[in-house]
């Protein structure tokens, strides 16, 4: 099963190393010496820029299924002006199709007795879209003090949200074991706060997060079980584990275990191998008290997505195959399930639309300048060999274009020479006034805003198809104005650096 096209699936008992690039050595280079994104091929083009050979129409038919999926979508979007000449960007979210990710989650675990899945919400840490999910019979991961007020704000009952970052404070721990709130340490030392910090009569499930150290996936940045991983206690460095053993040994509300190996670039072996030492490490530590204290698991979250294609793989049932493989007791029922899923159920169901500002060529290359760059597609500009996404070519009024293929750079508006989100892509030869979509940028792309340039956030809207011919559409975040970066850089502090400071004292 092939997840990255343009990385080959390794594993490693270490870190991989992982360079970020520099504004001018993108980590693949696709721009030097004439080379292209590996996913779509580099010998399909001739001496005028044009695509000449069946692979390149091959490299865009897949492209092209997804461009005939949203355009309806599209088409409805620029009638009713959320996208075009005065909204050059905006992210749409396909809500039935959330609901149907997240029946399919339910639906794998169903032979699971006891299950809470969670969703991350870093993924997308928009209020609408969390209510929509709890309504959808999610609860909800976060890990950090504004996820939090987001997850309460969106209406998730305190005993529903599970509280993971391995930075906590005091003030953090205090709140979360106040409320009734899951609360996975991250280190033997925030245990020791947790001791300090704990009410006697808490409901707060506390757990420790522990590190398998099972290896690296294809991308060393979202590989967390690494043996030099920054998360969780590392059981295989000497006497970790029998620390983990005593730990839970002198405290009895000590009752969670939670590992998440990776995500993205992380193979389901992989996955399963660690959380299937999460299973053993338990049953290790119900042997040493003698009673059963463990009584659950929080497995993480970390299903890769297809960026490839419309094909949804690997599946939640693949996942949970995977599990039972390694570990057939881990979904036996003895130990109630936590899962914390992000991408995996939003990716899909979403894309960003942008307008065409200008074309160019420079070097032989064809340049389309668009609005949609690194500050919605960050991870996509800076590693663009781990996180490439299809691009298809639509006209002004949001149907595909159908024109001759030609090699393009799709870039964005950002004052840096990395702000390219694909490079030599085959696409109907775009032209001014034209869109663009990226397509499966429903997770991380709509709320994890880059200010780069100070760059407005885009609107986000929800839609419905009601019937054949008509999508409604629901505003879940309008664009942000100037005006609103302006008061977020600090406007009603202008004159604070001239006459801000008090007085100097009295020599």
């Amino acid at each position: 099963m092939n997840l990255e096209p343009t990385a080959r699936a390794r594993r490693t008992e270490g870190d991989q190393d992982v360079s970020f690039p520099t504004e001018n050595a993108p980590e693949k280079a696709p721009e030097h010496a004439g080379e292209h994104d590996d996913a779509y091929g580099t010998d399909a083009y001739g001496t005028d820029g044009y695509a000449t050979g069946a692979y390149a129409s091959d490299a865009y038919d897949a492209v092209a299924s997804g461009a005939s999926r949203v355009a309806p979508v599209l088409r409805q979007a620029v009638a009713a002006g959320l996208v075009g000449e005065d909204r050059p960007l905006a992210g749409f979210l396909d809500v039935q199709g959330v609901r149907d990710s997240v029946a399919a989650l339910h639906a794998a675990f169903a032979p699971v007795p006891d299950v809470l899945h969670t969703f991350a919400v870093k993924a997308c840490a928009l209020v609408p879209v969390l209510r929509l999910l709890a309504d959808a019979g999610m609860g909800c991961e976060v890990a950090s003090p504004g996820e939090l007020r987001l997850a309460l704000d969106a209406g998730f009952d305190p005993a529903r949200i599970v509280l993971d970052s391995p930075a906590k404070t005091s003030r953090e721990i205090r709140e979360a074991l106040a409320l009734g709130i899951a609360l996975n340490a991250d280190n033997l030392a925030e245990l020791e706060r947790v001791d300090a910090l704990r009410p006697a009569d808490s409901a707060s499930v506390v757990g420790l997060r522990v590190n398998p150290q099972v290896g690296s996936g294809t991308i060393g940045a979202m590989s967390t079980a690494t043996r030099y991983s920054k998360f969780g206690v590392a059981l295989r460095d000497p006497g970790a584990r029998a620390q983990v053993v005593e730990a839970f040994a002198r405290r009895p509300w000590l009752t969670r275990l939670h590992a998440h190996v990776g995500s993205q670039g992380c193979p389901l072996p992989l996955i399963a191998e660690g959380l299937g030492a999460l299973h053993l490490l338990a049953e290790e530590i119900d042997a040493r008290v003698g009673r059963r204290q463990v009584t659950s698991l929080d497995l993480g979250g970390g299903l890769p997505v297809n960026f490839a294609d419309d094909t949804v793989t690997p599946t939640y049932a693949d996942y949970v195959a995977a599990l039972s493989a390694a570990e057939p007791a881990l979904l036996d029922g003895r130990y109630r399930l936590v899962t914390e899923f992000g991408r995996s159920l939003l990716a899909k169901n979403g894309f960003l639309a942008a307008r065409v500002e200008y074309v160019k060529d420079a070097g032989g290359r064809r340049i389309a300048l668009t609005h949609a760059g690194a500050q919605v597609a960050t991870r996509t500009a800076l590693m663009p060999g781990a996180w490439p996404v299809r691009v298809s070519a639509h006209g002004p009024d949001g149907s595909p274009k159908r024109a001759p293929l030609r090699r393009h750079d799709v870039a964005g508006p950002l004052c840096f020479a990395g702000d390219v989100v694909a490079h030599e892509r085959p696409l109907p030869e775009l032209a001014e006034g034209d869109l663009v979509v990226l397509h499966d940028t429903g997770a991380y792309y709509f709320s994890a805003h880059w200010a780069y340039n100070s760059l407005p956030r885009p609107g986000v809207y929800g839609w419905l198809a009601r019937d054949a011919d008509r999508i409604a559409f629901a505003l879940v975040r309008p664009a942000q104005t100037v005006r609103e970066v302006s008061a977020e850089s600090g406007l009603a502090q202008a004159d604070a650096l001239l006459t801000g400071f008090a007085a100097p004292p009295a020599p």
